[in-house]
Parts: structure tokens; sequence; C-alpha cells
């Protein structure tokens, strides 16, 4: 494949996994990637291997254009501007834009399961980011990554030590995915230059008390799911002290899951990898000195 492939954000979680996909399961030369990040010397470990490193910057449009000078395929991982409401659109609206200037042959977004219809604070980025690139007219895949199994590791072991659980969530359910497994088939859409959309989940969808028992069972410490209001749950959060925008988006996430706006699950990973998700148990398994510590 002489294709070019760039990634934005490499230098973060969901960026390295997915270039170490590219090259170690689907063979992807070094020289074909371009890492792009605002920080090119953070990727230094990459460029030791061959992969081309560029800066690209959300917020300097003509960074953007310079980075995808020269790319065939785009992958754009959703930015961490979730502080100022819009920004974040603003700067995905700036890529698609820096995209096709660039004569860019396919864009690859990484959004979240049915943005049309949920009740989470980001997800307005994400359909409209999605619906930026539809009207580039760039041939396109557009990936929806579940919650990923990861995100519980913020407050599973605080939960774990403390034996209890507060969640506004009800008995509604989630399915959620390893961010590794994630970043498995977004480098396999890069790498054959895929369309459509796709959305990645786990194999089941689970309740809070479901996912409690398979701490408890990972782990061997007991766990009591304790419900609470939405307003309560906030509170709680602001009250360790979190940011507002992170208390409102952990609300509106578990808002979500009430209202059963999770309760999605898909073949979709295996479609693109041949694999099976990696469950939550085995993940927890995984991880479980850093879920007791």
């Amino acid at each position: 494949m002489s294709e070019t492939i760039l990634v934005t954000g490499a230098a973060g979680q969901l960026g390295q996994r997915v270039i170490h996909h590219l090259i170690e399961s689907y063979k992807v030369a070094p020289a074909n990637i371009v890492a792009a990040t605002r920080s090119p010397e953070k990727l230094a470990t990459l460029a030791a291997k061959g992969v081309i490193t560029r800066k690209a910057n959300f917020d300097d449009a003509a960074s953007l254009e310079a980075a995808f000078a020269g790319v065939d395929r785009l992958l754009i991982i959703s930015t961490d501007a979730l502080d100022t409401p819009g920004k974040r659109l603003i700067q995905h609206k700036a890529a698609v834009a820096a995209a096709v200037k660039a004569k860019v042959k396919h864009i690859t977004y990484t959004s979240m399961p049915a943005p049309d219809n949920s009740l989470v604070t980001f997800a307005p980025d994400h359909l409209g980011t999605e619906n930026a690139i539809k009207e580039s007219g760039i041939p396109y895949a557009i990936v929806r990554d579940a919650w990923y199994h990861d995100n519980y590791m913020h407050s599973m072991p605080h939960n774990l030590q403390a034996g209890k659980w507060f969640t506004s969530a009800g008995d509604g359910k989630i399915s959620t995915i390893s961010r590794d497994d994630c970043a498995l088939a977004i480098a396999s859409v890069l790498a054959a230059g895929t369309t459509g959309t796709y959305t990645l989940t786990g194999k089941q969808s689970l309740t809070p008390k479901e996912i409690a028992a398979i701490a408890t069972e990972a782990t061997g410490k007991p766990l009591e799911v304790v419900p609470v209001s939405d307003e309560q749950l906030g509170q709680g959060i602001r009250g360790a002290g979190l940011p507002g925008f992170v208390a409102d988006m952990l609300v509106s996430a578990d808002a979500n899951i009430r209202a059963g706006k999770f309760d999605i699950v898909t073949d979709d990973f295996t479609k693109l990898t041949g694999k099976q998700p990696q469950s939550l148990k085995d993940y927890f398994i995984a991880n479980k000195a850093a879920l007791t510590a």
C-alpha cells in the first residue's frame, strides 16, 4: 500500500494505539504514516521508527493545511476541547475544510454512538462534525466509539475502595469497549480505505449492578450501587474537585444510560477486524492491580 495515512492527535492515547496497530497489526510501512500533533517533540519514539511527524494545531487553519499536504487518508480524532461549548466543533470543521483544500481522498472520524439521539453534552460536536464531513464531498468513514472500558479506571478504583458506586443511571444499560479495540478497528478502516458508518460496542449491554458484580468478581472487593439523582451526582462530582464541565458531562452520560440511549450492541467491530472485542470482565481482570491500588 502506497497511500499516505495521517493521524491527528498522534500523541494521545487513541492516536498512539491506532499507529501501533497500523504498523503491527496491518503492516503499514512507517514511511507511509504521518503522525500529527500540536507538540511533535512528543513523537520522538514514532519518528525513530520511521513515522513522519508534523505539527497540526486545530486552532490554526494554516498549520492543518500544511500538515495535510500530500495525504491520501486522514484520521480526525476528536479533540479534547470540552471546556468551552462549541469550540471542538469549530476545530473539527477547520480540519475538514483543510482536508478539502489539501485534496485529501478519504476522511475517517472518531464519533460516538447515536449522536443525533443523545443527552450527552458533547453529542452536538460529533453530529456537527459528521455532517461537515458528509457535506465535504470526500469519501469517509465515521467510526462511532462506544464508552471505553478504560473510562471506568478513573472512578472505579475509588468506588471499590469505598465499597460504593454513586450513579444516576438507574437500571439503564450500556455496552462498552476497550480503547485498544477501537484503535484496532480504526486502523483497519485506515489501512483498507473502508467507507461507511460503524458503531463499535462490546458484545452485551450491562446495568450498573451487573458492572459492579463484574468488578467484584475481578477484584474480590464488594461494591454496592447507590442510586442518586442527576443533581446529587453533579454535586458529588463537583465536591470531589472536578471542573463543572466534567461534572455536567458525566451526569449527562448517566442520564443517557438511564434513558436507554447507550443500550446499543453491534457486530461492527468483528466486521472490521475479524476478531471478538475484549469483554469488560477480561478488561477488569487484566487491570486488577490498578483497580485495587
